[in-house]
């Protein structure tokens, strides 16, 4: 059975968007990156290369610092991705991105979708810290923390 099999359009409940959305700020306070989760019912591509398209829609790609991370669902086909900005895989490198996606996979295949979602966010804050630090004087909120749900 699908780690997604369950899910329909309403894949979160109105808390845990809220969830969601707080978990980003959490992790953007440590950091000058942005974070932004992105779910539709499918994808009839690659996830990574939808994601990809996705992160140039949103502007992703024109922050400051070009230190954007997309989380991308694709919750009726059961795919995923994670994309970032040119500056997020020069520091960040390949191998930190799979262990976030094996990690997510983890927690879907056990149907802790929202738990996947959640600990993907924060792994992502904490190595976005380390690379690019918050600066509570000059630093904002360039993107909406708010999951947008197709």
């Amino acid at each position: 059975m699908s780690a997604f099999s369950f899910l329909q359009k309403n894949i979160f409940s109105k808390a845990e968007i809220q969830q969601i959305a707080d978990a980003i700020a959490r992790a953007e306070k440590k950091t000058s990156g942005e974070i932004r989760l992105y779910l539709e019912p499918k994808c009839k591509v690659d996830p990574l290369l939808r994601a990809e398209i996705i992160f140039h829609e949103l502007g992703m790609n024109k922050t400051e610092s070009h230190n954007g991370v997309l989380i991308y669902l694709a919750y009726n086909n059961k795919k995923f991705a994670v994309c970032g900005d040119q500056a997020i895989y020069e520091k960040c490198g390949q191998s930190f991105w799979d262990n976030v996606k094996e990690e997510m996979q983890k927690h879907f295949s056990q149907k802790e979708i929202l738990k996947g979602v959640l600990l993907a966010i924060e792994m992502t804050g904490d190595k976005l810290q380390t690379y690019f630090p918050y600066d509570g004087k000059t630093d904002k909120n360039e993107l909406s923390d708010a999951p947008i749900i197709k």
